[in-house]
């Protein structure tokens, strides 16, 4: 029944993606040939043209690219509509370049590009909103025990468990428990709230006699020996064996797995920003906000420069050491906020709140983190981000690694002018371990809209640990 309904709801989302697509063309074509925002228009084809090729390119294009970048496959363990969001800004890329290439390769000049560019940008809009409505309505059902899928579990041990209460605690994943096979003692009898149904032996009776959606595996170790024997229990009607692996519980984070030739390997820490086109969106979309932020911003950049030089003896910029990207060491740039000091103490010595160190006009600017305005110029060079965990001087870097457990997880992505800690309160002398903890939730959680919101809790929330 659940393949069914899966199949008509494939049917009406694309049903729904076409008629987005069309309004999102509606919506570029007005914008581009009814108003004069993008200038004259100059030599243009029919409207009949427009529609044909909407029909006969356009549309086929979309409809391929959706099903090519998995946005028909099953949803229902994705907690939010972000995964997909990604996944469709990602199709709008690629159609754009796709349809303009197109346009070359049968030499058509005068359709309009900026039309192209324009639906690109509506139909990322319009289809995250679409795909946010149907999500948040098939969430709103299975919360209602509606549109279930029935799990029968395998195991009654602690991974077994485990499995079943994150369902049970998850109901908008929309799964029903309808019980465990486990030992033969255990048989008809409730186990942690939960009722086991059979022993492994009785797998093929029950099968018979039940409609289950999916069958989970999750035993011991010590009963590996009978995995062939469950799936293909499982195969023989129909049904696909899904496996928790009992060695689960030993991995640090989400794992993820990649294939050399027929050989899985699974990869123990899950990292978004190894994805080449997520990389690619951070770094344009970094490359264009600090660009913003130093036009914005170059008054105040001048007027801290001139202060700092008329109040203190010294260089306006403070360059210093820091572990960026991959352990990499690169100089990091902050308007100098303290007394021109030995390099050697400068190294090792935390800044404290009432530090005596620190200037009339740097005791301002590191409240107000004007101090960190120059860090945008080593955005623009690539050795920062926008966001990502703070850098570290080496010294520190060199202790924390070896007393505080993940703490170079944190050098896997960029480091950045702010971050998922820094919104958290964790700047300045408080808990590295609790840095850390958020440091590593951002660089296995990161997603663009993460960065826009950290963005905004940055500017509009104040740090009481800013000193």
């Amino acid at each position: 029944m659940i393949r069914e309904n899966q199949r008509l709801l494939n049917i009406i989302l694309v049903l729904i993606d076409v008629l987005v697509i069309i309004f999102s063309l509606c919506c570029s074509f007005y914008l581009r040939f009814n108003t004069t925002l993008f200038g004259p228009i100059g030599g243009h084809l029919s409207y009949e043209s427009y529609i044909i090729f909407m029909l006969i390119v356009v549309i086929p294009v979309y409809l391929i690219l959706y099903f090519a970048f998995g946005l028909y496959k099953p949803r229902r363990t994705y907690k939010n509509i972000f995964s997909e969001a990604t996944q469709i800004i990602k199709v709008n890329f690629v159609a754009f370049f796709m349809l303009v290439g197109i346009l070359f390769i049968i030499n058509q000049p005068d359709f309009s590009r900026i039309l192209l560019f324009l639906l690109a940008i509506f139909a990322s809009f319009f289809g995250i909103i679409e795909r946010f409505i149907i999500r948040s309505f098939l969430i709103r059902m299975r919360i209602n025990n509606r549109n279930l899928k029935h799990i029968l579990i395998v195991g009654d041990n602690d991974l077994a468990f485990t499995f079943a209460k994150k369902i049970k605690e998850n109901p908008y994943l929309g799964f029903s428990i309808s019980g465990l096979l486990g030992r033969p003692e255990h048989v008809g009898q409730e186990v942690e709230g939960f009722k086991v149904i059979g022993a492994f032996k009785d797998l093929d009776g029950i099968l018979e006699k039940h409609s289950f959606d999916r069958v989970v595996l999750a035993i011991p170790l010590k009963y590996y020996y009978r995995i062939d024997e469950l799936v293909e229990s499982c195969e023989k009607v129909g049904i696909k064996a899904e496996i928790i692996p009992d060695y689960i519980r030993y991995f640090p984070a989400q794992p993820s797995v990649d294939m050399i030739e027929d050989i899985p390997i699974i990869n123990i820490r899950y990292v978004p920003l190894d994805d080449s086109f997520n990389r690619f969106i951070k770094a344009v979309s970094d490359y264009i906000i600090a660009v913003i932020a130093i036009i914005i911003t170059s008054p105040i950049m001048i007027i801290t420069a001139v202060a700092i030089k008329i109040t203190s003896p010294g260089p306006i910029i403070f360059k210093q050491e820091r572990i960026g990207f991959n352990s990499k060491p690169f100089m990091m740039y902050k308007f100098r906020s303290m007394k021109v000091q030995n390099p050697s103490e400068e190294k090792s010595e935390w800044t404290t709140k009432d530090d005596p160190r620190k200037t009339l006009v740097g005791n301002f600017i590191r409240r107000t983190s004007i101090d960190e305005l120059p860090q945008f110029f080593n955005v623009l060079k690539g050795e920062m981000s926008v966001v990502g965990p703070r850098p570290e001087r080496p010294y520190f870097v060199e202790q924390f690694k070896e007393t505080i457990p993940k703490y170079m997880v944190k050098h896997q992505v960029k480091p950045g002018l702010t971050g998922w800690a820094q919104i958290h309160g964790c700047r300045g002398d408080t808990s590295i371990n609790k840095r850390i903890k958020y440091d590593i939730e951002y660089v296995e959680n990161w997603h663009i809209g993460l960065d826009l919101g950290i963005m905004i809790k940055t500017v509009l929330k104040k740090n009481p640990n800013a000193y």
